[in-house]
């Protein structure tokens, strides 16, 4: 069975960038996604209020479009993972993953059988909401299935090499801004201890033929550093709230100086 086009590109070093949705409610937001080059959405449901209908359909939009749709669940809720899933996602990000045990519930949660246990449906806008046996539509979607577990504690970190043997499980990604806290250096991200852990995470993923990923590191080029560690090239280019905040901030400034300058000139 052939992984996701999207594992597979990064495997091949071909970036994926990615587009994270907090307060968007609308689909345009997917086709802006498309539109300016971005291969994959990440819904963030973790930190924000969105309901799953939402959601979903910002899911369904990206597959029709031919984007990869993640989604972050809330803390282990795993009970939503399975409705995202039937409404679109192409996979899931499951926070704050800290032993193999967790990460077995996500992987198996995300696949039908025998690889995991998903429930069986027939319908889904994957296959344009045909009816498609299961015998067509199971192996499809294990297929395209992707299984992103983040380790953002010292605990995960330890266990890191037990959460990489898990079959199911694509990528190990760390959470710089939880893991920094978690470690008492908040928003330190070259620090020392920040990148032992960091560098944990990547021996342990390669070590298993899994893919490692890193989030929450704006500094492009402390991320450059860790990224010829052996990270895979998945750029998350922002979230829409903070490319809204700065645009913004962005529009006031120019028109700020344009007002100085008609002041200027009477």
């Amino acid at each position: 069975m052939t992984e996701a086009p999207m594992l597979a590109a990064l495997r091949a070093g071909r970036p994926q960038y990615m587009l994270g949705i907090r307060s968007s409610r609308t689909t345009e937001i997917v086709r802006i996604a498309k539109s300016t080059g971005h291969d994959t959405i990440m819904i963030d449901l973790e930190h924000s209020a969105m309901p799953i209908d939402i959601a979903a359909q910002l899911c369904a939009t990206a597959s029709d479009l031919g984007l990869t749709a993640l989604v972050r669940v809330p803390e282990h809720e795993y009970g939503v993972i399975g409705r995202l899933l039937d409404g679109g996602a192409h996979g899931i990000i499951a926070p704050r993953i800290e032993t193999a045990e967790q990460a077995r519930l996500v992987a198996e949660a995300v696949r039908f059988p025998p690889l995991g246990h998903r429930s069986q449906l027939a319908m889904v806008p994957h296959f344009g909401m045909a009816p498609t046996r299961a015998t067509v539509l199971n192996p499809e979607l294990n297929r395209l299935a992707v299984v992103k577990v983040l380790i953002e504690t010292p605990l995960g970190v330890r266990n890191a090499g037990e959460i990489a043997a898990v079959d199911g499980i694509d990528i190990l990604g760390v959470g710089a801004n939880d893991f920094s806290s978690e470690l008492g250096v908040p928003g330190q991200y070259g620090h020392e201890s920040v990148r032992e852990g960091i560098r944990a995470v990547i021996d342990a993923a390669h070590a298993h033929g899994k893919l490692a990923m890193l989030g929450g590191v704006g500094d492009l080029v402390l991320f450059a550093e860790y990224l010829a560690l052996g990270l895979c090239p998945m750029l998350l280019t922002g979230m829409d709230t903070d490319l809204l905040f700065e645009q913004a901030r962005v529009r006031v400034e120019k028109f700020s100086a344009w007002h100085g300058t008609l002041t200027k000139e009477n």
